[in-house]
């Protein structure tokens, strides 16, 4: 069959099934099959699979930190190796321009960013478990430790008098930049270093998984936000605009208004450079995107124009004749290894923080593309070892922190990159470039980098057109993504991360605080249960509601499964219970004054008496008297028909009530004591008064319960649920087990026998609380009179008297 083609229908006959089973509550179920959860493993044998230790084993051990041992044997020598050269001189040019570009976002010399591109490659390519990513700097992450650096660092913290510096007698203040760029690269390094050990901390308390809380709408707004912050950072190089070093909340906005306000002194030499820069690259880049199936290898158009930027700066001299800003010295060979400054820790903890979470999370969600395509799997938490060790071991050169960009990433793949291979060899590119070549970008303008960082942005503004779909797939990850986007924005990425995180983490919350609930009804002839108000031809089981409660019960929805219980059944508990109790005590006024008799058959007035029980219902309700015990006489009263007493008490047309757990995946000690409580008293018609006394003596709702003969089922349960309700002493003989049924069917399948029973059975008298003054039960007496009547209060005090 073609793919995409639909399969053909089964004959009708096989497209039917009948299944002939036992209706099946919990105890039941579990009597017939029994349940044999495996038993945890013995201490002993826990602590000896942990420390034996075998060939096998300890070369796995070996394998899963230095996964270089589980690919490299493989590695086909004459298929990838002339793909991993093409593929590292390509990925190795664009790392060199991206190296120094980034290194204007994080403040430091352009130089360092060629360490950046290179150190991260070599310890990853040992430790890592992606085969396709390039390691290095990454625009977002660069920013975020730039505003680090920025906030450590500021320019008026290295102000010296002009006198001191060049001895005339003027007095302007200088800025002296070896003593603040030297101060920086510390800072970054030391943030890179703290910002490692995070992620080797991480990486062996396994705890991977946390990434998982950043989801795709919210990773979606923030980049977005990022890539403006980046944008607005390098649009002041572009101009050759100088501004002050905003940062933390609406820096960005200043940052604008302050560049605007300047933008008369804008360097037309580095606008020009800038903005062809931009245009041809963007063009370029679109050329490579549409005709990547015809072109073997993408034009590698950021290497060419800083070529051609460079050759036309040097050759026209414009940092002399029209005061260009230029990258300047670059030094050539490398830093001796330097400690990190562990006095500067307390200062970003926070901030190395939120870093080191979102330069995993982008490696990590780029690994998991091209693993996808690829066919081989990322150990989450091998990557945060191995980003960690990176980041550590770059830190100590002088470098900025290193993930992955989704562009060199994307050059490395296309141009046929099959393993870490290729990443070593896009290092020896840029180990070339901080040897020799590093004299020759001497000339390049800053607006150049500036531009090329720009045009890289492209993919990132592009996620603003994911909101109208998030919009009509799910609105509450649009609004998410919006919020997070709009608090980068404004609070600054690291805050604006944790605001973004906790929004969403507040959704789920709410979703699970108020979820979707509703009765639901049967569709006749079938086992299938729905959603009552959805669909047309659901109907409800005679005097049965069945309530689903789409959600885990903790003590946050427990006020929510009572509200959604009361709009179920369609009355208010509590007013039905004192409506009750206040007509029982009118009817217990007038038995007393010989108005009313009792008997078996009901409750009859005195002939030729006025009943006083038909007075205005004007009596306020006594809710304190409702917490007094009351005694019971067999008497049969329909509280669904007229009673002989003028009080309104609501109709209550249920006998029956299902609790649908299917989509309850856990229950915390308050929900249990809701149910075991509240929620079988709400149930039962209110016919119990939730109070002190209640509580402490469990046995009068399940009494109450028989009196109005209604009862409670709960179906669709699992197994781990039972379990918790066994933990929490819920069962005992007014909660059963045999009040628990595999599947909503069973219940109403189960109710149906036992009211058909009950049908073909003498009818049961109903109780109801009268208060009396005796203290022994009344019993019934036959009587042989000619209206075969038993007056009820002669016959207590007659007790009473004996």
């Amino acid at each position: 069959m073609a793919a995409g083609e639909r399969a053909a229908e089964p004959p009708a006959e096989l497209s039917h099934y009948v299944v002939a089973r036992p209706i099946y509550s919990a105890a039941a179920f579990q009597e017939q099959h029994e349940r044999r959860p495996p038993p945890p493993p013995a201490l002993r044998q826990r602590v000896q699979a942990a420390c034996s230790c075998s060939k096998k084993k300890a070369f796995g051990i070996a394998k899963s930190f230095l996964p270089i041992l589980d690919w490299l044997p493989g590695y086909r020598l004459k298929e990838w190796l002339v793909s991993d050269i093409i593929s590292g001189v390509s990925t190795g040019l664009v790392a060199t321009l991206q190296g120094l570009a980034y290194a204007l976002l994080v403040s430091v010399p352009v130089g360092y960013g060629l360490y950046s591109a290179f150190f991260p490659i070599l310890t990853y390519f040992f430790l890592g478990t992606s085969r396709h990513i390039s390691v290095g700097p990454f625009p977002v992450v660069s920013l975020m430790v730039g505003s680090v650096v920025l906030s450590m660092a500021p320019d008026d913290d290295f102000l010296i008098d002009s006198s001191n510096a060049t001895g005339a007698n003027d007095t302007e203040l200088l800025i002296d930049t070896d003593s603040r760029d030297a101060q920086r690269v510390l800072i970054a390094s030391t943030l890179t270093f703290l910002v490692g050990i995070l992620q080797v901390v991480f990486g062996v308390l396994q705890i991977g998984f946390i990434v998982r809380y950043l989801a795709d709408p919210l990773v979606g707004g923030f980049t977005t936000a990022a890539a403006f912050q980046v944008f607005v950072s390098q649009l002041k190089i572009v101009l050759n605009v100088s501004t002050q070093n905003y940062n933390g909340v609406l820096s960005i906005i200043y940052t604008l208004i302050e560049i605007f306000e300047r933008i008369g002194t804008t360097n037309i030499a580095d606008l020009i450079a800038g903005l062809l820069t931009i245009f041809v690259c963007m063009v370029v880049k679109e050329i490579n995107d549409r005709f990547k199936h015809k072109i073997p290898i993408p034009i590698p158009i950021e290497v060419i124009v800083t070529i051609v930027a460079t050759g036309i700066s040097y050759a026209a001299n414009l940092k002399e004749k029209y005061n260009a800003g230029v990258v300047g010295t670059i030094p050539s060979g490398f830093l001796p290894p330097a400690p990190p400054a562990v006095g500067m820790f307390s200062q970003m903890i926070a901030s190395s923080f939120s870093i080191s979470i979102v330069a995993y999370a982008i490696a990590v969600s780029v690994g998991k593309v091209y693993a996808t395509k690829y066919d081989y799997a990322i150990d989450g938490n091998q990557e945060f070892i191995a980003f960690g060790i990176s980041n550590i071991f770059s830190g100590a050169f002088s470098c900025f922190v290193a993930t992955t960009a989704l562009s060199r990433t994307a050059v490395q793949e296309s141009t046929g990159g099959k393993t870490q291979v290729a990443g070593i060899i896009s290092a020896g590119i840029v180990l070339i470039a901080i040897v020799a070549l590093g004299k020759l970008l001497e000339p390049l303008q800053k607006s150049v980098l500036a531009a090329v960082v720009i045009a890289n942005l492209k993919g990132m503004f592009m996620q603003v057109f994911d909101v109208p779909r998030l919009w009509r797939q799910n609105k509450v990850d649009a609004i998410i993504w919006v919020f997070t986007c709009i608090a980068s924005i404004i609070l600054g990425l690291d805050l604006g991360l944790l605001a973004g995180l906790l929004f969403g983490l507040l959704t789920v919350v709410l979703r699970v605080q108020f979820p979707s609930w509703g009765g639901f009804g049967n569709i006749p002839g079938t086992d299938i249960y729905r959603k009552v108000k959805e669909y047309k031809n659901v109907i409800e089981p005679e005097g049965v509601k069945i309530l689903r409660f789409s959600s885990p019960l903790f003590y946050a929805n427990i006020d929510g499964l009572k509200s959604s219980l009361k709009s179920t059944v369609g009355f208010d508990a509590v007013k039905v219970y004192n409506k009750r109790l206040k007509a029982l005590r009118k009817i217990q006024k007038l038995i007393k004054k010989g108005k009313l008799k009792a008997t078996k058959n009901g409750i009859i007035s005195e002939p030729g008496i006025n009943n006083e029980a038909f007075e205005p219902d004007e009596e306020p309700e006594d809710n304190e008297d409702l917490q007094v015990p009351t005694k019971e006489v067999e008497i049969q009263v329909d509280w669904n028909s007229e009673l002989p007493v003028k009080v309104n008490v609501p109709k209550v047309p249920i006998h029956s009530l299902i609790f649908d757990l299917g989509a309850v995946s856990f229950l915390d000690i308050v929900a249990v004591k809701s149910i075991r409580t509240d929620f079988l008293w709400l149930v039962s018609e209110s016919f119990i008064n939730i109070t002190p006394f209640i509580f402490k003596h469990h046995s009068e709702i399940i009494r109450e319960f028989e009196r109005i003969d209604v009862r409670v089922y709960f179906a669709s349960y699992q197994d781990n649920l039972i379990s918790q309700l066994e933990q929490s002493a819920f069962f005992d003989d007014i909660a059963r087990k045999d009040m628990f049924f595999l599947t909503v069917h069973d219940a109403v399948l189960y109710i149906r026998n036992q009211m058909a029973y009950s049908d073909n059975q003498d009818p049961i008298f109903e109780k109801i609380s009268l208060m009396q003054e005796s203290k022994e039960p009344i019993e019934f007496t036959e009587t042989s009179g000619p209206d075969n009547e038993l007056d009820v209060q002669e016959e207590a005090m007659r007790r009473l008297a004996s």
